[in-house]
């Protein structure tokens, strides 16, 4: 806790808080990290394992397959989702279950899910896009700053010839 916040507290207040400080269990930062690791990696492996499916027996060339490999792993994040492991995962995992892609389809199909009976609108709607709105907004704001310095700093492809 900062001095700052220390000076407005009790004295016996600041008692209590360094008995609790004690009292806490310390956490297993490398187990946490290592798990959410391994985690994410079997996550990504996975996704790899898909992709090399696609270009091995679809035909796809390995650009044109990373698009259904990204749908593939959000319909299997949103199943397990729908059955509760993922959250299992998540919680064993930590951030490596947050991987974007899956991550991202967890948050939103579990809240659509736990608002379900709120009706389509202003339970699966209103609930899935409180958290997807702020990450649309933050790519669509990325997207076009980038884009305009690019043009910035590479004028030769505003032209075209």
């Amino acid at each position: 806790m900062p001095n700052n916040k220390k000076k407005k507290l009790t004295p016996v207040q600041q008692e209590y808080q360094q008995l609790a400080k004690k009292r806490e269990p310390s956490r297993p930062v490398f187990a946490n990290c290592l798990r959410a690791f391994l985690v994410g990696g079997i996550i990504c492996v996975i996704g790899q394992g898909i992709q090399e499916m696609f270009v091995h027996w679809a035909g796809f060339d390995e650009k044109k397959a990373s698009s259904p490999t990204v749908a593939v792993l959000i319909i299997l994040s949103i199943v397990l989702t729908s059955f509760g492991i993922y959250d299992k995962i998540g919680q064993w995992a930590g951030a490596g279950s947050a991987v974007p892609v899956t991550g991202f389809a967890n948050s939103m199909s579990s809240a659509a899910i736990e608002h379900r009976s709120e009706g389509l609108v202003y339970g699966v709607g209103a609930k899935m896009f409180k958290i997807a709105g702020p990450v649309i907004v933050f790519g669509t704001v990325a997207a076009f700053i980038i884009a305009l310095l690019h043009m910035i700093f590479n004028p030769d492809i505003v032209g075209g010839s």
